[in-house]
């Protein structure tokens, strides 16, 4: 079974993230952007995903993410072309409506050596009603009496705790999916599962994080220990 890794995340600096995941400027050292895009901009926008994110940080209130972020991992089976034809699927089916900035990423793996491509897809929780507002008033309350008076709708209103737990399974559950049906459509038989490890009856631990600074002091024998045990890998 292939590596499934689906992460989501909020924050109130729009602006930084995105001048990072686009790898503008000093991010640009990284060298390992393939694509990036973005989408359903306001109007006052221009067109420009930053504008959006700087308008967010200053209207937003203050309790409020001006963003939020999903890191999903892609399948090494699928080549460069092909992988971003699943992004551009994921993106469609993840943030419909709502503003949107996405990148691709592939590192290469300090542990592993292999090339780790994933997606990065920053979403404003202001779903698109067909009303155009100035920037100023695109982030206040809704006002159901009449809209034109107040700002868009969050898809995060009004849900519960246990609906927002939901949420989040259906989107993980989606995103496997739809990972699936490019894995299937380019003839690979090996697939993704977006369950936990107790869900799908296994009793082996997650694999921990090792962060950097652990993975640098790593000697090459115990790198390559580490790869081969994780699931999957010849003994």
């Amino acid at each position: 079974m292939a590596n499934f890794h689906f992460e989501i995340k909020s924050g109130r600096n729009g602006c930084d993230h995105s001048q990072y995941i686009a790898r503008v400027g000093f991010h640009g050292k990284r060298e390992d952007l393939v694509a990036s895009g973005y989408g359903n901009l306001p109007a006052w926008a221009a067109g420009a995903p930053e504008v959006l994110w700087k308008a967010a940080e200053k209207y937003e209130r203050k309790n409020g993410a001006v963003y939020r972020e999903v890191t999903i991992s892609l399948p090494n089976e699928l080549n460069v072309d092909q992988n971003f034809a699943l992004a551009t699927d994921l993106v469609a089916k993840l943030a419909p409506g709502k503003p949107h900035q996405f990148a691709i990423h592939t590192p290469m793996s300090s542990i592993a050596g292999e090339a780790n491509p994933h997606l990065h897809l920053m979403t404003s929780d202001r779903v698109d009603d067909g009303i155009e507002r100035p920037a100023e008033r695109f982030f206040k309350r809704p006002n159901a009496k009449d809209p034109l008076l107040g700002g868009r709708r969050k898809s995060s209103g009004g849900l519960n705790r246990m609906q927002m737990r939901d949420a989040l399974i259906g989107m993980r559950k989606l995103a496997a999916e739809t990972i699936n049906q490019h894995l299937a459509a380019h003839g690979h038989e090996v697939r993704v599962d977006h369950r936990t490890l107790k869900a799908r009856g296994e009793t082996r631990e997650a694999e921990r994080y090792l962060g950097p600074a652990r993975i640098r002091g790593m000697s090459k024998k115990a790198k390559s220990a580490h790869v081969a045990g994780r699931p999957g890998k010849a003994e």
